[in-house]
């Protein structure tokens, strides 16, 4: 199954959906983004369609409901989780500006101290 995303207004996508590999064949049997796009304009009428993937392959992330299609970057943008974090530009997805501690223990952004508490197993 391919996976397309609904942009929105101000590039956000709205709805993901999934359709048939078979509707991306062309005549030659190779999967086009184009003709499931087409697919989806005349199912149901809306014309901004971008095809999402599970694993990465395609746009950084799989697209989810309120993240931002980024045309510039061609990838799927999740809202910023904290105001200090960082747009990591290879990967697409929001980073803390300090490492979480590579250690066994459990830890939580904490926005008002800009680091990493330590938080108790339960």
């Amino acid at each position: 199954m391919a996976h397309f995303a609904k942009i929105g207004l101000n590039n956000k996508v709205t709805n993901v959906i999934t359709v048939h590999d078979n509707v991306l064949k062309d005549a030659d049997g190779v999967e086009q983004e184009v003709l499931g796009v087409e697919y989806l304009e005349s199912l149901t009428g809306w014309s901004i369609w971008k095809q999402t993937s599970y694993n990465a392959n395609i746009r950084k992330n799989f697209a989810g409901i309120g993240c931002t299609y980024d045309e510039d970057r061609d990838a799927f943008i999740f809202p910023k989780p904290h105001a200090s974090f960082i747009l990591n530009e290879t990967t697409c997805i929001w980073e803390a500006p300090i490492a979480k501690p590579d250690n066994e223990n459990n830890y939580t952004w904490n926005e008002d101290i800009v680091n990493w508490v330590q938080v108790s197993n339960i």
